[in-house]
């Protein structure tokens, strides 16, 4: 890095007219942007690790998520709200098993509903009564989107004019849709947090920056120049992890190059947030041995408590909260939104929103705690 910013001097740039900041910042930019590709730390945590993870998610999980739903004994089986949840391809009718049998599966998550379905004396409508488990609150809540897509009726009071034949067929849940938004997270996270750190460390211990003080170079050029840098490199990682996970594993994207440009929008938004945990770090860290700890202080609870691997409703409920505090949720749950439901930006205003008001309050606190010496 050292002898990249120092093989594009921003003293250099004093020209006819003048010197240029705008130059200089450039010239940052790229000397970081080399030594970012040269850092074999960075391509591992930034592509290495997420692709790691899509590929054993991607052949665990390529067949789509299935919803076992037992059928309690007695029930009728043979009706459109039973004909129309065989039809989904996710779901999963479990029969000829106790009420006894169920109760043991329900209670170890090894089904994730049971469902009841009679028709009402003297009448067209059917009465549907389903019990979920905390075992399996993950896919019970998949079910009651299922559900809710079959029926108009939300209280679960249909008759057979109210099926919605033309939803339940619906976009396919794979594994690969929840995955790929978490890695990317996982990946922005890491670039920007222990990147960040460690280079502004590093500069400030070798004298670089301090060196910098003695060319007219501003020090906003210097933080933007390596802003720049450590965009570019994360979104050309994100855009290699959304193509890898289309093309191989068959990653929704609902609108195509529109939605990947909103990934896109999203990832520089969460990227530049978690660079502010990065400037801190190299504020508050006396030397390079002590960036790792500090940065897994803050990078661990988000990795595993921010929907990255497992839907956070699936947590206790004490623990919920604290993982809804998590900048990374908002980003994880935008990505997912984006790709999958294929909502615009404005769409998932409430989750930007949050994302902004950490990246001001953490950048409040990194102005005061950054050293440039």
């Amino acid at each position: 890095m050292q002898k990249d910013i120092q093989d594009q001097n921003p003293s250099s740039h004093l020209g006819v007219g003048g010197y240029s900041n705008i130059k200089a910042t450039l010239a940052l930019a790229k000397a970081s942007f080399r030594s970012i590709m040269r850092s074999p730390s960075a391509v591992v945590f930034t592509l290495a690790f997420p692709l790691i993870f899509i590929l054993v998610f991607g052949f665990l999980g390529g067949g789509g998520t299935h919803i076992d739903v037992g059928v309690t004994p007695g029930s009728d089986v043979n009706n459109p709200v039973m004909g129309m949840l065989e039809k989904t391809g996710m779901i999963r009718l479990v029969k000829d098993k106790s009420k006894a049998d169920f109760d043991k599966l329900l209670e170890k998550g090894n089904v994730d509903a049971m469902i009841d379905v009679h028709r009402k004396v003297n009448s067209a409508a059917y009465s549907v009564n389903v019990v979920y488990t905390s075992a399996s609150r993950d896919k019970g809540g998949i079910l009651k989107s299922v559900l809710n897509n079959i029926f108009y009726d939300k209280t679960l009071k249909p008759t057979v004019a109210e099926i919605k034949e033309s939803t339940i067929t619906g976009r396919e849940y794979k594994t690969i849709d929840f995955i790929l938004p978490g890695q990317l997270g996982f990946s922005l996270l890491s670039t920007g947090v222990f990147g960040t750190a460690f280079v502004f460390l590093s500069l400030r211990q070798t004298l670089v920056i301090k060196r910098f003080f003695a060319t007219p170079v501003r020090r906003s050029s210097i933080v933007i120049g390596e802003g720049i840098a450590r965009i570019g490199f994360a979104l050309i990682g994100a855009l290699f992890i959304i193509l890898i996970g289309h093309l191989f594993f068959g990653f929704t994207l609902v609108h195509g190059a529109a939605t990947v440009v909103n990934m896109l929008i999203l990832a520089t938004m969460g990227i530049i947030v978690f660079m502010g945990f990065g400037f801190i770090i190299s504020g508050i860290a006396k030397n390079e041995s002590m960036v790792p700890p500090i940065s897994n202080i803050v990078t661990l609870p988000q990795f595993l408590l921010s929907g990255t691997f497992f839907s956070i409703e699936a947590f206790p409920s004490w623990l919920q909260p604290i993982s809804r505090a998590l900048p990374l949720t908002y980003l994880n749950d935008a990505m997912r939104k984006v790709a999958f439901e294929g909502v615009g930006l404005w769409d998932v205003k409430f989750q930007i929103m949050i994302l902004l008001l950490w990246g001001i309050g953490i950048y409040a606190v990194a102005v005061k705690v950054f050293k440039w010496e």
